[in-house]
């Protein structure tokens, strides 16, 4: 599926921007910002799960508690650890292999319809992976031009 293939490659490129900084940058909240690079990565890898696989009745691949740190509405409320930043990379490209997994196996996707924050609504996964891909990169561009305030 193209969708999945800009989705990993995506991802890639924000992994290339996390690997050229340190844990301390990605950490710090930049003045004016409420979040920082870490929370825009983690952020997208959690409603990546939400979005099709919450939403569609599956449980995510993820633990209610990173669900809870990194989804909609959060801020950091803490430093994210070199080994945690390492977990959130694999799970980044895991993930999406495991969607493709998922949507090979022709399981049943019972997608609760959903409107988004832009008020686009959502009606089935195949949608959902196509916002996806427009929200991971709205918080990849967000975290570019965060890169120049931490640096």
């Amino acid at each position: 599926m193209t969708e999945l293939n800009h989705l990993l490659e995506t991802r890639k490129n924000f992994i290339g921007l996390i690997d050229s900084l340190t844990t301390e940058q990605l950490n710090k909240i930049p003045d004016r910002f409420s979040n920082n690079i870490i929370w825009n990565f983690g952020h997208n890898i959690v409603t990546q799960q939400l979005l099709c696989y919450k939403l569609a009745g599956k449980e995510p691949y993820m633990n209610e508690e990173i669900i809870n740190e990194f989804r909609k509405g959060s801020k950091p409320t803490r430093l994210v650890s070199e080994e945690e930043i390492t977990i959130f990379k694999k799970m980044a490209i895991e993930l999406v292999s495991k969607t493709e997994s998922d949507l090979k196996s022709g399981i049943n996707w019972n997608y609760n319809s959903y409107t988004t924050s832009y008020n686009v609504t959502l009606n089935s996964i195949e949608e959902a992976i196509k916002f996806n891909n427009v929200h991971e990169g709205l918080h990849f561009g967000y975290a570019m031009a965060m890169k120049k305030l931490v640096i």
